[in-house]
């Protein structure tokens, strides 16, 4: 029995792991070899006043900077996530995916969207369009993860050379003739 290449993967990572650099340099890579990728990279930036950094998706394509994280303060416990946000660039980015893309990067798979919100809904309408996605997952939220994306996904590690090779697999899939 043959197992279809999966279009869906998630690159493990673990606190030591700059995984936005790595996703990002994927991203830039495939961008100058004139793929369409749509989807965002997470930044991070010191508020300067003793509190959590505020947590910026940056869309690929147009380099546009959105806020996702609220300001709780710097006694503040739990996650900073603003949903709101999210599902605002969720529906921002399935109306691109409508409009044609080759790949889909998404900075995590994360508290989001493991309680089935956050891309999730990008995510799967990215595989039934056919896209391939590629996304991060830490450990805290592997479980969800495996539970979302069954046998349908590769678990990859955060290593520059096995991404690339899965990203331009992915795009030569797609490129087939059905």
């Amino acid at each position: 029995m043959t197992t279809a290449f999966p279009l869906l993967a998630a690159v493990r990572y673990g606190k030591d792991d700059a995984i936005d650099a790595l996703l990002e340099a994927v991203v830039r890579d495939l961008q100058a070899r004139g793929a369409r990728v749509a989807g965002y990279v997470q930044r991070e930036s010191d508020t300067g006043a003793g509190c959590c950094p505020t947590t910026h998706l940056e869309d690929v394509t147009s380099g546009v900077r959105h806020v996702i994280s609220q300001p709780l303060g710097a006694g503040a416990r739990g996650c900073r996530l603003d949903p709101q946000a999210l599902a605002a660039l969720c529906g921002e980015l399935q109306a691109r995916l409508a409009g044609g893309v080759d790949l889909l990067v998404l900075n995590r798979f994360g508290k989001g969207e493991s309680q089935g919100h956050g891309f999730r809904v990008a995510i799967e309408r990215a595989m039934l369009d056919g896209v391939p996605v590629l996304t991060a997952v830490h450990d805290t939220y592997l479980p969800a993860w495996l539970d979302f994306a069954g046998d349908y996904a590769a678990s990859l590690a955060p290593s520059r050379a096995e991404v690339d090779a899965w990203a331009r697999a992915a795009l030569r899939r797609t490129e087939e003739p059905a």
